[in-house]
């Protein structure tokens, strides 16, 4: 016989119902039905969107701005330049890698003075460009250049590590690259280093491709993935966007879909940088740039004396925060700059809010992201910011209070920890509900220990322990009481 919990008793399956509508409901709570019950398993639960969140009283998602931790790479050899840029960032093991197009001189998309560069890190801060000898550039075998004069493909070279399960090592590395007269070709490598083509042949030909175009396995969707520059308009018309199209096998690729953004305006998005967030890989984090053409900032004289390139003084952009869970849909949950220009007058040219793509780990508590300053001048280079781990957004709290619950979770696991942050005043308190919204005995918001502190990983704990293993499998909701504090995910763990 099959037994479930009701208010902390077990009954057989069949009385469940009649026992449910003898109880008290709570006010506010959703009856649901098991179609309405998420399963989370153990998967981390980043709060970056409103998927799990049922309610709110005092509490809301708050955007968190990554902190300026310094200049990552100068783009100064002589054949990267003012104009380098289409950055990937990849932590490999123990090794990061970064890729990049160099180019010293404007010129249309595909041009021989293209060229794509190698940079790597044992630490994600502190980046060396090896003289790799691949190619003859300038006069000189001692360059950090890996693909050159191969001009529609050094324009937007985009790497990924694909982790579909059963890739042969010596195709671990995979790139997408092409321009809008080529369509998108893949690249292969086993080292990273040396890349050959795939096909001869294109393997997306409807798009733009104007922009870095991306792509990697979705362990959650079972397929490849991809997302590229179109244009709501067709033909480079009305708004730069992006579309996405996916693949069982790299070769055969459905039409492109272009993304919706929900209830929002349109805005030219000039790259996506959409990639598995390599913490929860189910949900996938995009920093695209958000270009506003005809915002002038600088003054002629002020672009004259910090070098800008002529034409790149008219537009600005910054960096936006969005994410997906599948399908063709962004959730664009905050429209404010995600990384703004700031005070450094050189990001306020054309440009200069192009991240890079990839959210890599660089401590124990720190995760980086990075992003070009200076496009279009002398002193382009990649910078680096900082965020906690699961930092991007957090349900948080005034010093007044409020609380914040889920909707009902199935979850596997004997303990649940959460990634916090509360002041020295402040506090967060955790209650178990069944799914319509009745408090577990012995998992009473009375029962919580408060948790008071910063951690990226606590165990939550109540009277009787910390033990939730006897709730695994059974459709509950996760009520958090909160003061002054910040609540960024939580996991349930064996």
């Amino acid at each position: 016989m099959v037994l479930k919990m009701v208010s902390g008793y077990f009954f057989p399956n069949f009385l469940i119902g009649v026992i449910l509508t003898l109880l008290p409901h709570t006010v506010g709570a959703r009856p649901s039905s098991a179609a309405d019950v998420i399963d989370i398993a153990a998967r981390l639960e980043l709060f970056v969107d409103h998927y799990l969140i049922d309610a709110f009283q005092g509490t809301r998602l708050r955007l968190h701005e990554p902190r300026a931790a310094g200049t990552g790479l100068a783009f100064d050899r002589p054949w990267e330049g003012a104009f380098s840029g289409y950055v990937t960032v990849m932590y490999d093991g123990s090794l990061y890698r970064m890729y990049y197009r160099g180019l010293r001189t404007a010129g249309k998309d595909g041009s021989e003075l293209e060229s794509t560069c190698y940079a790597e890190s044992r630490d994600g801060i502190h980046w060396v460009k090896p003289d790799l000898g691949l190619h003859e550039v300038l006069g000189s075998r001692l360059n950090n250049v890996i693909l050159h004069r191969s001009s529609s493909f050094s324009h937007n070279f985009s790497p990924f590590l694909d982790k579909r399960p059963g890739v042969d090592a010596s195709e671990r590395f995979k790139a997408l690259a092409g321009t809008s007269k080529t369509g998108l070709y893949v690249f292969v490598s086993a080292d990273g280093i040396r890349w050959k083509k795939w096909k001869d042949e294109p393997v997306v030909r409807e798009g733009a491709f104007d922009s870095q175009n991306v792509a990697f396995w979705s362990e959650a969707e079972k397929c490849y993935a991809a997302y590229f520059r179109t244009w709501t308009g067709g033909d480079f018309k009305g708004f730069r966007t992006i579309s996405r199209a996916t693949s069982p096998d790299l070769l055969n690729w459905s039409a492109p879909v272009m993304m919706t953004f929900g209830d929002t305006p349109p805005e030219h998005l000039y790259t996506n940088q959409t990639q598995p967030y390599f913490r929860a890989p189910h949900i996938c984090l995009a920093l695209p740039m958000r270009f506003v053409p005809g915002c002038k900032v600088l003054t002629d004289d002020e672009a004259r004396m910090l070098g800008v390139s002529q034409g790149y003084a008219s537009d600005c952009a910054e960096t936006v925060f969005m994410t997906s869970r599948g399908g063709n849909r962004y959730e664009r949950t905050f429209m404010e700059g995600f990384i703004r220009p700031g005070l450094d007058p050189g990001n306020w040219a054309s440009r200069s809010g192009l991240s890079a793509l990839g959210v890599v780990p660089t401590g124990p508590a720190e995760i980086s992201i990075y992003k070009q300053a200076h496009y279009a001048q002398p002193s382009n280079r990649l910078e680096r910011y900082a965020l906690r781990t699961d930092g991007f957004v957090s349900v948080h709290a005034p010093s007044a209070g409020g609380e914040m619950r889920t909707r009902p979770v199935r979850f596997a696991g004997k303990r649940l920890v959460v990634n916090f942050s509360t002041g020295a005043a402040g506090g967060v308190r955790v209650e178990i509900q069944d799914e319509q919204g009745r408090p577990v005995p012995g998992y009473s918001l009375e029962d919580c220990i408060p948790l008071v502190g910063d951690a990226i990983e606590r165990t939550v704990t109540w009277k009787r322990g910390s033990g939730v293993g006897a709730l695994a499998g059974l459709p509950v909701r996760v009520r958090f009481v909160m003061k002054d504090a910040d609540l960024y995910a939580i996991r349930f763990r064996e």
